[in-house]
C-alpha cells in the first residue's frame, strides 16, 4: 500500500506534483494535523484515494465544521487493506483554545486505545500529531511531546508512527528515527510518501 502522509503545511510543490499527468498514485492519505479541511480535501481527492486524520493542536475548527470526506482516527482503530491504523489527537496542553491534553489525559487515552488495540490483534501504523516524548519533540512545553506514546510503542510495537507539530524548519529535526520499542518514527511535516 502507498501512503502519503500529511502535516502542519500546506505545500503547493505537492499539489502541482498531485496535478501532473502521470505522477504517483497513491492508496491512502494520512494527515498528522495542522491542516485547513479544504486543503485535506484536495489533496485526497487529487490523490484519488481515502483520507485518515487526526486533529493538531490548532485544528479547533473541526469541531463546528467536521471535515467531510475523511474519517477522524482519533480514539479509534481502521482497517485498511489489512493495515491496522490508529490515532491521537493533538498536542501538549499549553494554552486555551487549542486542542491540547495533559500528560495524564492522553495517558488515559493512550491507555484505552492500546487495549483495544491488544484485544482485537495489535495496530501496524499509529498516528498522532505530537511526537513521543524525548524521541524528536523539543524541550519547550508547547513542543514536548506525550510520555503516554512511548508506553505505546514499547506495549504494541506498531511497524510505523507519522506525527507532526515539531516542524523541521525549526533547527535540526531528524525526519525519521528508530524508537527504542522498533517503531520507525516519521514526522510527516509538509508530506512524506512511503510503503507497507
Amino acid at each position: 500500500m502507498r501512503i502519503l502522509a500529511v502535516a502542519d503545511v500546506e505545500d503547493r510543490l505537492l499539489l502541482e506534483r498531485l496535478t501532473q499527468r502521470g505522477s504517483v498514485t497513491y492508496d491512502l492519505v494520512i494527515s498528522c494535523g495542522d491542516l485547513g479541511m479544504s486543503y485535506l480535501d484536495c489533496v485526497a481527492t487529487l490523490a484519488n484515494a481515502p483520507l485518515l486524520y487526526v486533529r493538531g493542536n490548532h485544528d479547533v475548527r473541526y469541531e463546528n465544521d467536521p471535515h467531510l470526506g475523511g474519517t477522524d482516527l482519533n480514539g479509534r482503530i481502521e482497517r485498511i487493506d489489512g493495515l491496522r491504523i490508529a490515532g491521537l489527537e493533538g498536542s501538549l496542553d499549553y494554552r486555551d483554545g487549542i486542542v491540547g491534553y495533559s500528560q495524564g489525559e492522553m495517558r488515559h487515552k493512550a491507555v484505552s486505545l492500546g487495549l483495544r488495540a491488544y484485544l482485537t490483534g495489535g495496530i501496524d501504523v499509529l498516528v498522532t500529531h505530537a511526537p513521543p516524548r524525548g524521541h524528536g519533540d523539543l524541550p519547550d512545553g508547547p513542543h514536548r511531546g506525550f510520555d503516554a506514546f512511548n508506553g505505546l510503542l514499547d506495549w504494541l510495537h506498531p511497524q510505523i508512527m507519522l506525527h507532526g507539530h515539531v516542524h523541521l524548519d525549526y533547527g535540526m529535526i531528524d525526519r525519521e528515527r528508530v524508537h527504542p520499542s522498533g517503531t520507525r518514527l516519521v514526522n510527516a511535516f509538509g508530506w512524506y510518501e512511503f510503503e507497507l
